[in-house]
């Protein structure tokens, strides 16, 4: 039986996978009930151009031959299952690859060198794994690479100060979140992706894939992950989140006119919002949250229209917020944890010079303490919302504590009752 394509996708198939015949070019069995262990006999396929097992329950280890097995092998789509152990060395042959889909899998070991031998490869998709490595610099050499996803995983050092000449240029969605990547955002690194800056396919409604696959990627904002089951060849997204890269954040990023989110959240990046993000006029989505960034909000970001979602959060910014187009519709929560940010839509009000107004000082005694007391109940109730910021109050007045306070308020009502007690003798 000369069967060319089988395509069982979306069922409700249960038990071990049944191998097809020597003929089969595409096998299809995703999202179905599979279990057991990939068999080897799998590659007997020689002629297979698209394999996809992904969304079923399947464990065990990756056959070795899995990587060589067909020089016609166009996708490799193994995601949402439970495999195990190393991804192996053997993709040396594999010059007509595409696509490789191993996300959310058990994985562990290095990523395989051998993928740098497949110049045609354009997905590289091994995120919630369990990977050690340095960041694999060598991918730099795949001119046609646009999707890099190793999110979840144990990537650790800094990333390379490549001597690969333009490296990453086709490269369109970046995602190293949740690692332990170190040391500076690379420089060297981002004047080379050009397909960050060009802004040509804007209006094509397009999806990356092909006739038997979609690519689909998580996507990070506001805190919460977005899963895009087709992907826009028009999208561009970065995010470096949840390292520990330092230093500044390089103004080179303001060249990617063409990036829809960037998230650099979670990491102890340093100085000011640089003032060239006003060019990244398709960015949709700005997360910069729990940094160390200082200064103040750039007026020129009111030019990014698209702004959407923005996380300005736990930094260390100051001065009046801008107002005026998408700035009007950002709440408290995109600037909490700012404690020297004025301006709406805080409640805490600016100077005439735009820094934070200080609090008005009383003239007796008892009004001086008393205000030092709202103030410093305002900045709790600020910086932790408000339903924490009256639990503080509460506290206050339960636990005895802070002393000042309660030794303030303890003298007040000792005096009200002495002239209580003498208005009552006279």
């Amino acid at each position: 039986m000369n069967i060319t394509t089988l395509d069982l996708r979306n069922n409700r198939i249960q038990g071990s996978i049944l191998v097809p015949p020597p003929s089969t070019q595409v096998f299809l069995v995703l999202n179905n009930k599979l279990s057991g262990q990939i068999p080897p006999s799998i590659c007997s396929l020689s002629s297979l151009q698209y394999l996809s097992l992904s969304d079923n329950n399947l464990s065990g280890t990756i056959p070795p031959c899995l990587g060589n097995f067909s020089t016609e092998l166009i996708t490799l789509h193994l995601k949402n299952n439970s495999l195990e152990g190393h991804i192996h060395d053997t993709f040396a042959n594999a010059s007509h690859l595409r696509s490789l889909d191993l996300n959310s899998n058990k994985l562990e070991g290095p990523l395989p060198r051998s993928l740098a031998k497949c110049i045609k490869l354009e997905v590289v998709n091994v995120g919630k794994n369990m990977i050690s490595d340095s960041f694999p610099c060598w991918l730099g050499l795949l001119h046609e690479l646009k999707i890099l996803v190793l999110r979840s995983n144990r990537f650790y050092g800094p990333l390379c100060n490549s001597n690969i000449t333009f490296p990453f240029q086709a490269l369109r969605i970046i995602d190293l979140s949740h690692n332990e990547f170190t040391g500076f955002l690379p420089r060297r690194i981002f004047p080379s992706m050009e397909a960050m800056k060009n802004v040509d396919e804007q209006g094509r409604l397009v999806y990356m894939g092909g006739a038997f696959y979609d690519e689909s990627i998580t996507v990070a904002m506001k805190g919460h992950d977005f899963q895009l089951q087709k992907i826009l060849v028009m999208f561009r997204a970065m995010d470096f989140s949840r390292n520990r890269f330092h230093g500044e954040i390089p103004e080179v990023l303001g060249n990617f006119k063409s990036l829809k989110v960037l998230n650099l959240s979670h990491n102890s990046l340093t100085g000011n919002i640089p003032v060239s993000f006003e060019n990244m006029t398709a960015l949709e989505s700005l997360d910069l949250s729990f940094n160390k960034l200082d200064g103040r909000i750039p007026e020129q970001l009111l030019s990014v229209t698209a702004l959407a979602l923005l996380n300005l959060s736990y930094n260390r910014l100051w001065g009046r917020i801008p107002r005026g187009n998408q700035f009007n519709t950002f709440e408290n929560d995109s600037y909490i944890g700012n404690i020297r940010l004025c301006g709406e839509p805080l409640t805490v009000r600016c100077s005439n010079d735009g820094l934070l107004k200080a609090p008005r000082l009383a003239s007796s005694d008892h009004d001086e303490t008393a205000s030092r007391f709202d103030w410093k109940m305002a900045k709790m109730g600020y910086a932790s919302g408000l339903v924490i910021g009256l639990s503080i109050g509460y506290m206050v007045f339960s636990t005895g504590k802070p002393q000042w306070f309660v030794r303030m308020v303890e003298g007040d009502q000792q005096k009200n009752v002495r002239r209580a007690r003498q208005r009552h003798r006279r």
